[in-house]
């Protein structure tokens, strides 16, 4: 009989998204209390693979694989995906002797992935699996065996995968950030793996896009005759000054030469430059992230960063027409 209706009206939307998140978050907690000694294993045998991290399962268990391994790729420990069907029709030869498989399926007895069991053994390579059954065929070939039980799954039926793939993608980000603990993994360390959009934009460094060839710099005990010679032969509008450890001391641009010009007239051209420098230039550490050195130089109006490095001395400039072009300035 065909629901009228008058009967989805009285079906109260909201109060049954509750219910799914309540149920879900019960399965979530019932796994954290089931995590035991195997998950150190499983992490043990990951950070001595030399290989990948191979991951395969079928169906909604293959999505929540791929998506695994996707996380585990952006985060420092290098893995893929493959369909075990396919694996089954020649994609078994993607796995080397230094890989591990991590395998994906509730019941643990699907069909195309039961299949490739026994070939994947025969290779020598180590199994991890994340299942809800301890007696199913997949858990018997695994070496480790990750499992996260439910009690139902949020869907009506009982039959949707739903609380059991939320318990799977949950137990793979805990290995994935259990993995980067282990690896020390930093933001720097993701932006190599995060290239484009606004993510990967948001940890590009200044060292990556600073000018970092023919500085220009002089010794603050240097002539204004030299200053305007260093200036008008590198081309940048200024110069830095540096000290006799090549720390940076100051600036000078075509903007404090004018103005010293206007305050010291013709005795200008016998001024030493340390008497007419800038001796707070605006400057950036070069792991800076590219966003930060943008505000900086929005907040105080320049056109060009100063970039350097741990002893403060000078390594590169950060030029406003190169962030402009980069789009950290718009």
């Amino acid at each position: 009989m065909q629901e009228t209706n008058k009967d989805k009206q009285t079906i109260d939307s909201i109060s049954v998204a509750k219910d799914v998140f309540e149920t879900e978050i019960d399965t979530l907690k019932l796994v954290q209390s089931n995590l035991d000694e195997n998950f150190a294993k499983a992490i043990e045998l990951i950070l001595k693979v030399q290989g990948r991290v191979v991951v395969t399962g079928m169906g909604k268990s293959g999505h929540i694989g791929a998506k695994i391994a996707a996380t585990l790729a952006s985060t420092g420990t290098p893995a893929f995906f493959v369909h075990p069907a396919e694996m089954g029709h020649g994609d078994l030869g993607m796995l080397k002797s230094d890989d591990i498989v991590l395998g994906l399926s509730f019941s643990g007895n699907t069909e195309e992935l039961r299949k490739v069991l026994t070939p994947i053994k025969s290779l020598g390579l180590q199994l991890i699996s994340i299942t809800g059954r301890l007696d199913s065929a997949l858990a018997q070939f695994s070496d480790v065996v990750l499992q996260t039980p439910i009690t139902q799954e949020a869907c009506p039926l009982d039959l949707a995968p739903t609380s059991s793939t939320t318990a799977a993608l949950a137990m793979g980000d805990a290995l994935a950030v259990t993995l980067m603990k282990h690896k020390n993994f930093q933001k720097k360390d993701f932006a190599r793996s995060h290239p484009l959009g606004s993510l990967g934009r948001s940890f590009v460094q200044v060292s990556e896009i600073m000018r970092d060839q023919k500085l220009p710099q002089l010794s603050s005990q240097a002539s204004f005759e030299e200053l305007l010679e260093e200036i008008n032969s590198k081309g940048m509008g200024f110069t830095l000054i540096v000290d006799e450890d090549s720390k940076l001391i100051g600036s000078v641009t075509d903007g404090d030469l004018r103005r010293a010009q206007l305050k010291y007239g013709p005795e200008t051209f016998e001024k030493k430059v340390y008497e007419i420098m800038n001796k707070n230039p605006k400057s950036v550490d070069q792991e800076t992230f590219a966003t930060r050195a943008a505000e900086v130089m929005k907040e105080y109006r320049i056109s060009s960063l100063i970039v350097v490095d741990e002893g403060t001395c000078p390594v590169g400039i950060l030029d406003l027409k190169d962030m402009l072009a980069e789009g950290f300035i718009i």
